[in-house]
């Protein structure tokens, strides 16, 4: 169970071994053996017994902001800095196997937009399923782009992957748009703040996405700050962002299946000028939303799993191939 406290004036502590959560709708006992999460936002409190009882039981502590972008987080001191690990970390940003790593991560990231758009041209007219087609077409060619990439190091494949990513990330949201009821169509990619409510969703989904990615990583060991794909991030979570990148599928698709079926009212956003924020209402549905989709089992390589767990366990296989990775004369 992910405890999200994102309401004002929501708190969490400690009660006979159990925690006691208070909200505007009452109070509620948990046992903490059935959490495996707590994100505590703006206006949330969190006390310090809980915390350390967090801490005892290995529980991920998130703190977000407004707008559900991590800010800091409390783990147990068993993660600490497991030195070998992070050793080999480095040791393979300078390994042919990280040239391979950085390829892969663009293609199987383009795949699956490439799934996406296949699943949205069910039912559509002509027009767009043409549309989608050419489009799809069009990611393929980047994909293959991708995969024959060749370079010396890893710093002479980034500036052609990231054209090929950026150049298949606008077509697939193009397309996304496209398939979408009017009131949630979008002009393109928009962050933070963003114009529209398909991104205010999105960039809230993400972020959620982001903290558990970060979470699984420290967990195993690996040090997220020093990025492959994303290096020139200063003291940003740079690896984080190279991760997530196999998984933002999953919240496109949240994110996507909400529109379709309409389940945000004007009520869920707040537009302060030109810019959509998630409100109280909006953020619930998207919370609840994300985190069933990551609770949800499926088989990934004839392994079934949440998808929760999935990320914890190939984080745990990430930090194996780095142990097994040598730079050359290493």
């Amino acid at each position: 169970m992910h405890l999200v406290l994102n309401s004002f004036g929501a708190s969490i502590r400690k009660e006979n071994s159990l925690f006691a959560i208070s909200t505007a709708d009452g109070k509620q006992m948990i046992h903490p053996d059935e959490v495996t999460s707590i994100t505590v936002s703006r206006g949330a409190r969190i006390s310090s017994d809980a915390v350390l009882l967090a801490i005892e039981k290995e529980i991920d502590v998130l703190f977000v902001d407004g707008m559900g972008q991590p800010k800091g987080r409390v783990w147990s001191i068993k993660y600490g800095s497991i030195s070998e690990i992070r050793r080999m970390q480095i040791e393979f940003m300078y390994s042919p196997n990280a040239r391979e790593w950085v390829k892969e991560l663009v293609a199987d990231k383009i795949n699956q937009q490439v799934a996406m758009l296949l699943s949205l041209q069910t039912g559509r007219e002509d027009r767009i399923r043409r549309v989608l087609e050419s489009a799809i077409n069009g990611l393929e060619d980047y994909k293959a782009k991708a995969r024959a990439a060749e370079g010396e190091s890893v710093s002479d494949l980034l500036p052609s992957l990231r054209g090929w990513e950026g150049a298949a990330s606008r077509r697939y949201f193009q397309s996304v748009s496209m398939c979408l009821p009017e009131k949630y169509q979008f002009e393109g990619r928009s962050r933070h703040p963003a114009t529209d409510m398909f991104n205010a969703m999105l960039n809230y989904g993400y972020g959620i996405l982001y903290g558990k990615v970060e979470g699984s990583l420290i967990k195993a060991g690996i040090d997220p700050y020093v990025g492959i794909f994303h290096r020139d991030d200063y003291n940003r979570p740079a690896l984080v962002y190279d991760v997530i990148e196999k998984y933002r599928i999953w919240v496109d698709y949240v994110v996507i299946q909400l529109c379709l079926q309409d389940a945000m009212s004007e009520d869920c956003f707040r537009k302060e000028d030109d810019s959509f924020f998630l409100d109280g209402l909006g953020k619930r549905i998207l919370i609840q939303s994300v985190n069933d989709y990551l609770a949800e089992v499926i088989p990934i390589r004839s392994v079934e799993r949440s998808r929760a767990a999935h990320i914890d366990r190939e984080a745990h296989q990430l930090a194996g191939y780095f142990l097994k990775s040598k730079a050359p004369g290493s």
